[in-house]
């Protein structure tokens, strides 16, 4: 059986040695949009749009500094706690999502401090759907990089990554990822515009429960980041998307607004 290889550049253009790569791009391309649809719901609700800018600063900020002390502290925290400043040298490589999570959570208690308007669950409610296209655009980043990549596998959609100088194929598993949160996208978006009695909460809910859901699953085809994980039942990936899931159903039931007393809406 023949499968499909995968051979494209990393690097968008090469200056001598240097060249900006297709996944921080596709990063940007994620935000822009994310940014995009976010315009279309603050005119829709009439919402200041001057607040965006804020708003973008705080998710990008909290993004990247939260996806790369998730990656340090979950993945190689002897390592980066024997040498703290490598912790700033993220051209290095090593971003976790689930640290990115947290970023984005943190990231928007810190805007909606500044903007009282804007209740918590009802900007993370909204937010849901720019989160979920990023996060879409980001695994395909990664495909682009041959990054993150799956099992071997002879399923007729394996993939065989020569950039990474493999001759065999794999389970395309950032591919995965990718097709499941730009399908959570699109779902969101559908319940945010067409769904008036929507309740509070149930978007971030679902978006928490889904992302983290279909990323415990894929883990199971996907090769472990870290040397130690293969001695664990379960990888640190899936480890870690327990408490989301566990947050996103408290959510979509409302217990956990309530719990934490968060102001839902303007």
């Amino acid at each position: 059986m023949e499968h499909f290889v995968w051979d494209f550049p990393k690097e968008i253009f090469k200056i001598g040695s240097w060249g900006p790569r297709w996944y921080g791009l596709m990063f940007a391309i994620g935000f822009l949009m994310g940014h995009s649809i976010m315009q279309k719901i603050f005119k829709k609700e009439g919402r200041k749009q001057e607040d965006l800018s804020s708003l973008l600063y705080h998710i990008m900020i909290g993004t990247i500094v939260g996806a790369r002390l998730g990656h340090c502290l979950f993945y190689a925290p002897d390592q980066y706690l024997h040498n703290p400043i490598s912790i700033l040298f993220v051209w290095e490589g090593g971003l976790a999502s689930h640290g990115g999570a947290i970023g984005v959570l943190l990231a928007v208690w810190l805007y909606n401090r500044k903007h009282k308007d804007q209740g918590y669950v009802w900007l993370a409610d909204r937010l849901s759907i720019a989160v979920a296209l990023t996060a879409g655009c980001i695994r395909l980043g990664n495909f682009f990089n041959s990054e993150i990549v799956g099992k071997p596998s002879n399923l007729p959609w394996a993939i065989i990554f020569a950039q990474n100088g493999e001759t065999f194929p794999r389970h395309p598993a950032m591919l995965y990822e990718a097709f499941s949160y730009l399908l959570l996208a699109a779902v969101l978006y559908k319940i945010y515009d067409k769904t008036a009695a929507r309740k509070a909460g149930q978007m971030i809910g679902l978006m928490l429960v889904w992302i983290f859901s279909s990323r415990f699953l894929i883990e199971f085809v996907k090769e472990n980041q870290m040397p130690f994980e293969s001695g664990l039942s379960l990888n640190m990936g899936q480890l870690l998307s327990l408490p989301f899931i566990i947050l996103g159903l408290a959510a979509i039931s409302g217990w956990g607004p309530r719990f934490l007393q968060i102001k839902k809406g303007p």
